[in-house]
């Protein structure tokens, strides 16, 4: 058994650093409110954006956007991946980093090469750990990052989606779905989208872009209504997942930073058991020693 000296000392140290998590939780508590009115103020017009891009990519215009075209083949794809940029949240970043290697895997079995945009550091290490290419990145974005930090470095897939260089463009990023639970989500944001879905197979957002036969009378062309909208779409969806990952982040830090505290104060009354039969050990032996040396005198 270790002395009571030693069990002090990992006592006053488990306290340190319980007071550490305590004020994390507290920062993360505090954050976290903002964070999801944020969320939630940008999912209505997110969804409600989605349904119109999705409508007018079914339309029957004389002009066709190259944002709206689904290639016949697709031999290359970019994926934006946006993580955290601190740790300690749980498993926010692992499961969806899980998710994203599932998908390189499955990328790269098909002979289907890949670009990354990270956002997020977290994202950045991990894709240079599987040997992945990154065009774009953007660490250290806050947690109120501007749209302009977000879309920069996504338009360089953009572009070389225009530029025919890759066929399809990616999202991962995790969505908010509650103060518990966090959800890792995958989905394709150039061409329009149909469905998105988490890695556990749950729809969250589904458009019924071919269920009717829309069409629209365009003020002044079609090509001017159609080249804004998809900026905003794009500006919109990149940000709204950001907005989603910033609220989960801040959500998994504060249960992780909790859980942390609770165990340091079971670990310390655990502890503290051991220091009391280790003293009153060491006080029965004095005793013991004490009357001994008196019976022998």
């Amino acid at each position: 058994m270790a002395g009571t000296k030693e069990i002090r000392l990992k006592i006053k140290s488990v306290q340190n650093t319980r007071k550490i998590t305590k004020a994390m939780e507290m920062v993360a508590a505090s954050k976290m409110r903002k964070a999801q009115e944020r969320m939630r103020a940008g999912r209505p017009y997110a969804r409600r954006l989605l349904a119109i891009t999705a409508h007018a990519a079914s339309a029957n215009t004389e002009y066709r956007h190259p944002l709206l075209t689904r290639r016949t083949e697709v031999k290359n794809v970019g994926a934006v991946v946006i993580t955290t940029d601190k740790g300690l949240c749980g498993g926010l970043n692992t499961n969806l980093l899980r998710l994203v290697l599932n998908q390189h895997k499955e990328w790269t079995a098909k002979g289907i090469g890949v670009e990354y945009c990270a956002i997020g550091s977290k994202g950045v290490s991990f894709i240079n750990r599987i040997g992945g290419r990154i065009v774009s990145q953007n660490v250290n974005y806050g947690d109120r990052p501007a749209l302009e930090r977000l879309i920069g470095p996504v338009k360089m897939l953009i572009d070389h989606y225009l530029e025919n260089g890759i066929d399809e463009v990616h999202l991962f990023s995790n969505r908010f779905v509650n103060t518990m639970t966090q959800e890792p989500v995958h989905g394709t944001i150039i061409p329009i989208p149909t469905t998105w879905t988490t890695h556990e197979g749950e729809q969250v957002i589904e458009s019924r872009a071919g269920a009717y036969g829309w069409d629209y009378l365009y003020e002044p062309d079609a090509q001017s209504v159609l080249d804004e909208l998809l900026v905003r779409y794009i500006e919109t969806f990149v940000y709204q997942a950001a907005a989603d990952n910033i609220a989960s982040e801040q959500s998994a830090r504060m249960v992780a930073m909790k859980a942390a505290s609770d165990n340091a104060t079971k670990l310390i009354g655990t502890m503290q058991l051991i220091y009391n039969k280790a003293r009153q050990a060491a006080i029965t032996q004095e005793i013991s020693e004490i009357v001994g040396g008196a019976a022998a005198v």
